[in-house]
C-alpha cells in the first residue's frame, strides 16, 4: 500500500456527495451510470411504446382517422428512432457499464470521468430529438409542386418525420422544409458521440483491467459480446457521423451530396447508412446473446456448451456483419452482380448464427433445467430469434427480398429479431441481475405472468404481419382501404400490441414492489458460475474487498463444485464457508478502498452539446450563433476544468 499525498489547492474542487441527487449529477461510479443509463433508457422505452400504441390504433381497422398522414409519419419516425438510439443501444450500455466490470474482477471502467460524459452526452441527445416535438417545423416540398407536405402540422406532427433512416433526397431540404429533420440528423451526430465514447472505454477496461488470471477465453460470454459491440460501434459510427455531416451540409450550408436535382447521389446515403446500420442490427443482438449465453447454463445445470465456439461465433458475426449491407438495397437498381455477391454473404452470417443456437440447445440438452423467469425469457429469446432469423435469411433470396421489400413482412421480420431477441435478453438479464442492484429478488410470480403476456402478445403482434405483407399490405402506410381485407388481421396486431403494453405494466409493478419489499437475495441465489456473484448483493460500493484472481473459466463454479467420476457436479463440502467467506471479505474489505472523486465537468459538458444541437438548427435566426457560440466556449471551458482539477480530492484513506 502506499499513502496517497494531499492534492495542491485548486479552485477545481472535486464534489464529495455520496448522495442525494448532486452525488448522481457527478457520479462516476460506473454501477450508478449504469443504473442511470437504464432508468433513462426504460423512460424512452415507455415513450416509444406509447407512439406504437398510437400507430396501433389508426391502423386497427380501415381507413383509420386516429393519425393524419404526417402524424402518421412523425409517430413511426420517432417509434424507431426512439427504439433503437434511445432504448435498446442505452439499455445495452446499461448492461455494460454495470456488469461488465463485476464480471472482470474490476472496480470501476478505465476512464469513470469519460463514462459519466458519454451518459450525459446521451441524455442531452435524447432531451434534443424529442425537443423537436416542441420546437420542430414541417412545411411543403420546395418550390410547392409537389404533393404532400404539411403546412399546419399538429403538435404529434411537429417532430422527426423522415424514417429513422432518413433516406435521401426525401429527408433533404429539397424535399422536407422546416426544422424536424434538422434535429434528427444533429440529435443522431450527438447520441452517436455518446457510445463511440463508451466503446473506447469499453475496450481499454476489457483488455486493461481483467482480474489476474483471467485470460481472454476465460472471460464471460457477455464480456466477449460486450467487446465485440464495442469494436462494431467503434468501426460503425464513424461511417454514420460522416454521411449525418453531409446531410447537415446539404440542410444548412446548402452542399449537393444527395440532391439528385443538383448531380447528388441518393444511392450514395443508402450505402453509407446501411454500412452503419446492418452492424447496428448485430449492435443490438449481441447483448441480449450474452446475457443468454450466461443465463442458461446456470438455469441448465451445466457448462455453456462449445464455449469457443459461441466465443468464435459472436466475432465472426460482428465482423460479416460489416459484409451485408446492400441486402437492404436490393430494389434500389444496384448491379446484378452485386445483389448475387450480397445474397450470398447474408446467407454466410446464418452460419455463425447458427452455431450459437445449437450451442444454446447442447446447453440444455440433458440439463437439469429450472423454469425461472430468466429462463423462460431466455427460452422465448431463442424462439422467437430463430424465427426472425429464419424470415432474415428469405432476404438473402433476391427475386423473394424484392417481394417483401416495403411490405409488413419485413416489418415482422426486424421486430421478431429485435423485440422477440434484444428485448426478450434484456428482460432475462434484469429478472437475473435485479440482485446485484438491490439485493432482493424480483417476484416469480408476477414476472411469469410479465412473460406469459408479453410472449403471447408479441406472437399475436408480429406473427401476422408477416400474412400482411405477404398479401401486399406496404409499410409505412397511415391507413388502407377496407376492400383490401386487411381488416381482421390488424386488428389482431393491435389487441396483441397491448397485450405487451399490459406485459410491461406487469414487470413495472413487479419492479417498484420488489424494489422494496421483494425477498432478499442473499449473495449468490442461483447458485450462478461467474464472479460477479462472489461479492455481496446489492454491490457494495468497491465492488471486491479483495481484488479477484481467476483460476479457470466459471471460477466462481469451480470454488462450490467439484466433478464425480461421472463428470456430473459435486457441491464441495467447504462451499457455504468459502461464500461466507467472499460475503465477509465483500462487506468489510480488510484494506481501506480508495475510489474516484465525482466531477462536475461530464455533465457541464453534455450540457453544452444541447447549446450546440440548437445553435447548428437555428444558425440564420439573431440568437442562433451566440447560442452556438456559448454550447463551444461551454464545451471548451469544461475541457479545460476537466484537465485541471484536481485527480481525487483530499481524503486520508491509503490505496489498496
Amino acid at each position: 500500500m502506499a499513502s496517497t499525498a494531499a492534492p495542491a489547492s485548486t479552485i477545481f474542487r472535486r464534489p464529495k456527495q455520496t448522495s442525494g441527487w448532486m452525488s448522481w449529477l457527478t457520479t462516476v461510479d460506473h454501477k450508478k451510470i449504469g443504473i442511470m443509463y437504464g432508468y433513462s433508457a426504460f423512460f424512452f422505452f415507455i415513450l416509444g411504446g406509447l407512439e406504437a400504441l398510437i400507430l396501433r390504433l389508426q391502423l386497427a381497422g380501415p381507413n383509420g382517422t386516429v393519425l393524419d398522414a404526417n402524424e402518421y409519419n412523425a409517430m413511426f419516425t420517432m417509434h424507431g428512432t426512439t427504439m433503437i438510439f434511445l432504448f435498446v443501444m442505452p439499455v445495452g450500455a446499461a448492461f455494460f457499464n454495470y456488469m461488465m466490470p463485476l464480471m472482470i474482477g474490476a472496480r470501476d471502467v478505465a476512464f469513470p470521468r469519460l463514462n459519466a460524459l458519454s451518459f450525459w452526452i446521451f441524455i442531452f441527445g435524447g432531451i434534443f430529438l424529442y425537443s423537436s416535438f416542441l420546437f420542430g417545423t414541417t412545411g411543403p416540398p420546395a418550390g410547392g409542386n409537389l404533393p404532400g407536405g404539411a403546412t399546419d402540422a399538429s403538435w404529434l406532427g411537429s417532430t422527426i418525420n423522415g424514417g429513422w433512416f432518413m433516406y435521401q433526397p426525401n429527408a433533404g431540404p429539397r424535399f422536407s422544409t422546416g426544422t424536424v429533420l434538422d434535429f434528427g440528423a444533429i440529435g443522431l451526430q450527438i447520441l452517436g458521440l455518446a457510445s463511440l465514447i463508451s466503446a473506447v472505454n469499453f475496450i481499454a477496461t476489457i483488455f486493461n483491467m481483467r482480474a489476474k488470471g483471467m485470460k481472454l477465453l476465460r472471460m464471460p460470454v457477455f464480456v466477449w459480446m460486450t467487446l465485440v459491440v464495442a469494436f462494431l460501434l467503434l468501426f460503425s459510427l464513424p461511417i454514420i457521423a460522416v454521411a449525418l455531416f453531409m446531410v447537415t451540409f446539404d440542410r444548412q450550408l446548402g452542399t449537393l451530396f444527395f440532391d439528385t436535382f443538383q448531380g447528388g447521389d441518393a444511392i450514395l446515403w443508402q450505402h453509407l447508412f446501411w454500412l452503419f446500420g446492418h452492424p447496428e442490427v448485430y449492435i443490438l443482438i449481441l447483448p441480449a446473446m450474452g446475457i443468454v449465453s450466461e443465463t442458461l447454463p446456470v438455469f441448465s445445470r451445466k457448462p455453456l456448451f462449445g464455449y469457443p465456439a459461441v466465443v468464435f461465433a459472436g466475432a465472426a458475426i460482428g465482423f460479416l456483419g460489416f459484409g451485408v449491407w446492400a441486402h437492404h438495397m436490393f430494389a434500389s437498381g444496384i448491379t446484378p452482380v452485386a445483389q448475387a455477391a450480397f445474397g450470398l454473404a447474408t446467407m454466410t452470417i446464418a452460419v455463425p448464427t447458427g452455431i450459437k443456437i445449437f450451442n444454446w440447445m447442447g446447453t440444455m440438452w440433458m440439463g437439469k433445467i429450472k423454469f425461472t423467469t430468466p429462463m423462460l425469457f431466455s427460452l422465448g429469446f431463442v424462439a422467437l430469434f430463430v424465427i426472425g432469423g429464419l424470415s432474415g435469411v428469405t432476404h438473402s433470396i433476391v427475386p423473394a427480398d424484392w417481394q417483401q421489400t416495403d411490405t409488413y413482412y419485413i416489418v415482422a421480420h426486424f421486430h421478431y429479431v429485435l423485440f422477440g431477441g434484444a428485448i426478450f435478453g434484456i428482460f432475462a438479464g434484469l429478472y437475473y441481475w435485479f440482485p446485484k442492484l438491490t439485493g432482493r429478488m424480483l417476484s416469480e410470480k408476477l414476472g411469469k405472468l410479465h412473460f406469459w403476456l408479453m410472449f403471447i402478445g408479441m406472437n399475436l403482434t408480429f406473427g401476422p404481419m408477416h400474412w400482411l405483407g405477404l398479401q401486399g399490405m406496404v409499410r409505412r402506410t397511415w391507413k388502407y382501404p377496407e376492400e383490401y381485407n386487411f381488416g381482421t388481421w390488424n386488428m389482431v396486431v393491435t389487441v396483441g400490441a397491448y397485450t405487451i403494453a399490459l406485459s410491461i405494466l406487469v414487470f413495472m409493478i413487479n419492479w417498484v414492489r420488489s424494489k422494496r419489499k421483494g425477498v432478499e437475495s442473499g449473495m449468490d441465489p442461483w447458485d450462478a458460475r461467474t464472479i460477479e456473484w462472489s461479492i455481496p448483493n446489492p454491490t457494495p460500493e468497491w465492488n471486491f474487498g479483495v481484488n479477484p484472481e481467476v483460476q479457470a473459466l466459471d471460477d466462481w463454479w469451480h470454488r462450490k463444485y467439484d466433478e464425480n467420476e461421472e463428470g456430473r457436479p459435486v457441491r464441495k463440502a467447504e462451499a457455504d464457508a468459502t461464500i461466507a467467506q467472499f460475503h465477509d471479505q465483500g462487506v468489510n474489505p480488510p484494506s481501506p478502498i480508495h475510489l474516484p472523486s465525482p466531477s462536475y465537468f461530464p455533465f457541464l459538458a453534455g450540457a453544452a452539446f444541447l447549446a450546440i444541437g440548437y445553435g447548428v438548427v437555428y444558425h440564420t435566426r439573431g440568437w442562433g450563433l451566440p447560442l452556438l457560440a456559448f454550447g463551444v466556449i461551454l464545451l471548451l471551458s469544461s475541457m479545460i476544468g476537466w484537465s485541471l482539477e484536481p485527480l481525487e480530492e483530499d481524503h486520508e484513506e491509503v490505496h489498496a
